[in-house]
């Protein structure tokens, strides 16, 4: 089920600049039987991305009528957005006129995220490290050979994903996921200013946790630091959220308050 600017099935142009250079960038919704979950947060971030980027693109009314359609249609399913600054020959000097390629996509959900839910997860931290570039801190582009290179080796047995420092030893996120520690009461999350993707479910979290009064802090966490937290957590618009109950050979304990972010937010499996 694969959509481009509207079409059914349609094909790519070849000269397309994500795929030339990974020039644009994606979202993955989660749908629900009232359409897309948090919908409004994935359009401003989407938008917010491409300015980023150098480029103008906003959600046509068309496009956002498809989505919550297909979410009605398929729900507890992930719906993937590509945008790319469009065709642009060859050459890295972006087009002066912009017409930005829209490819959506409908996918299951992983039938291991319910599990994850329920028992937590173990993080191994992997031997790839992310490069620093506060230009594309944060934005989810398309350019992500660092994730691919992460993924690509097998995770020793008894751990469930990666867990992801930056070139300076700073723990960063997950494989896939943004991560949070808990000391005391309370919170906090790894600075993405220089590297990293700032995950829609991770402002709602952040959101939540500071309408219930809980303090919490972006700041740098050295990988030295892990030592010093009491419990963990992973974060995505897709898995919701996910106790850590290890990483390398630290354990950790389940935080009462993810089980109720995940009721706050809605977000169980």
């Amino acid at each position: 089920m694969i959509w481009v600017n509207g079409v059914a099935q349609a094909n790519i142009d070849p000269t397309d600049r994500g795929i030339a250079y990974g020039d644009g960038l994606f979202a993955t919704m989660r749908t629900g039987a009232e359409g897309v979950l948090f919908f409004e947060t994935h359009q401003a971030r989407l938008t917010a991305g491409a300015a980023r980027l150098g480029f103008q693109w906003q959600m046509s009314e068309a496009l956002q009528q498809q989505l919550q359609a297909l979410a009605i249609e398929y729900p507890q399913h992930c719906i993937k957005l590509i945008v790319t600054r469009g065709v642009g020959g060859r050459g890295y000097t972006p087009p002066e006129t912009v017409k930005p390629t829209e490819i959506v996509s409908v996918h299951t959900i992983p039938s291991h995220y319910i599990q994850w839910q329920q028992r937590g997860i173990c993080l191994k931290t992997s031997s790839i490290r992310l490069g620093l570039q506060p230009l594309l801190a944060g934005v989810k582009h398309l350019n992500r050979l660092e994730q691919v290179l992460i993924k690509s080796h097998p995770l020793p047995q008894g751990f469930d994903d990666w867990l992801v420092t930056d070139i300076e030893n700073n723990v960063i996120e997950s494989s896939m996921a943004n991560v949070f520690f808990i000391k005391g009461n309370c919170v906090f999350t790894p600075s993405l200013a220089l590297c990293g993707v700032a995950g829609v479910m991770r402002e709602q979290v952040m959101q939540a946790l500071l309408e219930q009064n809980i303090n919490i802090e972006c700041l740098p966490v050295g990988a030295e630091r892990l030592i010093e937290f009491d419990s963990a957590f992973i974060t995505n618009s897709i898995l919701g959220i996910v106790d850590v109950l290890a990483i390398d050979s630290l354990t950790f304990t389940r935080a009462p308050i993810t089980a109720q972010l995940r009721q706050t937010l809605s977000l169980i499996l």
